[in-house]
């Protein structure tokens, strides 16, 4: 408590941030709460989510808030109604003995009236999501002329989530002479165009290096075939008992079903996901806090300001496109000094984008094996044990079934007792991994079309897309596109060329009547969808084929391939695609695309 005292905090705050068990201040606390207490210069602070921003800037505000005035003197902008919330709450925390101090917060997804009744009565600070907010300050209900601090809270995420439009209009109407504070944990090109337009002059702290990784997390990453995902994602929740943590997904159809398989075998698991109500959204955060549900399935538009502590790991069902969002995810551990693991189920093409990811957080991945079935079970066994060994024993509760109990189980001799009683318990998990093979992909190993190959060719028929770059289609929209109006699990996609007005693709022939039945109707970003069967001879695809030279490639007649890295029981995952050959004729062949002279 001593370094707080140092930065002339009053009484009030230093008993409230010493019952929250404030010891002393982590890094980014040290550097922004003098900086802003002691100046009016504007701030960019970077920082990791979850090491003590909120105290950074809020120690600040609440010590300097001048109580008297009713008029809004500060505003916080946030991504998210969860970390709307959470910063509320952490605010009313530190100015729990100050009186007369009141911090309101308006966010979408719950009913306006109140917030603006709120507002109406008076407020020092408010807290809000760009929408909300924006929406208030069009009414009229929330006036910002006055304030004299403007907080960026997750300046990224923020403009991730695209509210870029909604925050230039709010910072557009804040006054010239307020101290602007921006916080975030990359520096993306939108968060510079943000401080370079409208901040003055700011200084720059920082409690560690750009878009790295946090210090204490460690990364490992697995590699195994693309249609065993699921199972090596439920060997790694077998294998940590204790697990405390989240799977991020692509979409949110592969979020539903990675959720609802978990759950049907058992695990204690939910997912988070656009399509959920706030209510249904509110349940799961819920649940999840109290640690009602080990595992949360979520996707990373859904996961987007939730702050939950103590999570033990993070898994990458799928690797995400953008470096910045692996720093996010990974961030979510770890925190408050403690270690966090980041686990990442990657496929066998996907170790250059590992090392990309390598070099833009700083830290080194360590390629670890998915467990065997004996190891996994002795380690759950034993943690069962460990269990029963240490489970408190309240005689007073169960005396009198003691009797009853002992006469039942007199036949039995202490280890015979002991094998019945790890039977019961362990039967259906030993019966499981009884015959459990090997996850893993060595390297320059097998892929999943090896090993199907080994049980029968599959052959494919060549598609016919009418969509292309320029209707913002690419491998993986592809995918999407496919597995959400087929919902075919078992049929496999094959090689994908995407062209700039039409694209084609080979999927397994079996499916050829569905498939081409699915797709009668169907839309993408409002523009009819024609599948049809390519046809190189048809006079469409000729007058194509000229259009597809003007930009390189070669063009030939389809072949019938062994297999494909594909499959729909990977729903939406265009990340196994080779990029190689997206620019090459789907016919197979190996001749690279001709450019265009420039």
């Amino acid at each position: 408590m001593e370094q707080f005292k140092d930065y002339g905090l009053s009484d009030q705050i230093l008993q409230a941030i010493g019952e929250m068990g404030f010891v002393s201040p982590t890094p980014i606390q040290e550097k922004t709460i003098p900086a802003i207490l002691g100046s009016t210069r504007d701030i960019i602070g970077l920082a990791q989510t979850g090491t003590g921003k909120t105290a950074g800037f809020g120690l600040p505000l609440v010590q300097q808030i001048d109580r008297t005035v009713k008029d809004v003197q500060a505003l916080i902008l946030c991504p998210t109604r969860e970390l709307c919330m959470q910063i509320t709450g952490d605010l009313n925390s530190f100015s729990k003995y100050t009186q007369g101090f009141v911090t309101t917060p308006i966010y979408g997804g719950a009913s306006i009236v109140p917030q603006m009744k709120s507002l109406k009565q008076g407020s020092h600070i408010v807290v809000g999501t760009p929408g909300r907010t924006l929406d208030m300050i069009r009414r009229g209900i929330l006036k910002i002329e006055k304030i004299k601090w403007l907080i960026l809270d997750e300046a990224d995420e923020m403009l991730n989530m695209g509210f870029r439009d909604d925050l230039d209009e709010i910072l557009s109407v804040t006054p010239p002479a307020r101290q602007t504070l921006l916080f975030s944990a990359t520096m993306p090109d939108g968060v510079r165009r943000i401080a370079g337009t409208y901040m003055n002059n700011p200084e720059e702290i920082s409690a560690g290096k750009k878009n790295a990784g946090a210090a204490n997390v460690e990364h490992w990453y697995y590699v195994v075939r693309a249609a065993d995902r699921y199972v090596a994602l439920k060997r790694l929740a077998d294998i940590n008992p204790g697990i405390y943590g989240i799977v991020f997904c692509r979409t949110r159809a592969e979020t539903r079903e990675v959720a609802e398989k978990l759950i049907a075998d058992g695990y204690n698991a939910d997912a988070l996901h656009g399509d959920l109500s706030q209510p249904q959204r509110d349940s799961v955060m819920q649940r999840f806090r109290n640690r009602n549900l080990q595992l949360l399935i979520a996707t990373d538009v859904a996961a987007r300001g939730l702050d939950v502590t103590d999570l033990s790991h993070i898994i990458n069902y799928n690797l995400p496109d953008d470096h910045e969002v692996y720093i996010h995810r990974s961030g979510r551990t770890g925190r408050a000094g403690k270690s966090g693991i980041c686990m990442t189920i990657t496929h066998s093409r996907e170790g250059g984008r590992i090392r990309e990811i390598e070099r833009s957080i700083g830290k080194k991945f360590e390629l670890k094996e998915i467990p065997q079935g004996k190891e996994i079970c002795e380690k759950r066994l034993f943690h069962l044990i460990d269990k029963v060994e240490k489970v408190e024993v309240d005689e007073s509760l169960i005396e009198k079934f003691m009797p009853v109990i002992f006469k039942k189980l007199e036949w039995l001799d202490r280890d015979e007792l002991i094998k019945h009683f790890v039977s019961f318990e362990f039967n259906r998990f030993l019966e499981y991994y009884r015959n459990a093979t090997d996850l893993n992909v060595k390297s320059g190993g097998d892929s999943s079309h090896e090993r199907r190959g080994s049980k029968g060719k599959t052959t494919y028929t060549r598609y016919h897309v009418n969509l292309g770059s320029k209707h913002d289609i690419n491998v993986t929209g592809l995918i999407s596109l496919i597995n959400e109006n087929l919902r075919e699990r078992n049929m496999s996609i094959g090689k994908i060329d995407i062209q700039r007005n039409f694209s084609f693709f080979e999927a397994d022939s079996n499916f050829e009547k569905q498939l081409l039945r699915v797709f009668e109707g169907a839309v993408y970003n409002e523009m009819p969808v024609t599948v049809q069967v390519s046809n190189p001879d048809t006079k469409t695809e000729r007058d194509e084929y000229r259009s597809k030279r003007e930009y390189g490639g070669g063009y030939s007649k389809p072949k019938k391939k062994k297999d494909s890295v594909y499959s729909n029981r990977n729903k939406g995952k265009g990340r196994f695609a080779d990029k190689r050959n997206d620019s090459r004729a789907s016919s197979g062949s190996n001749r690279p695309a001709k450019r265009k002279r420039t």
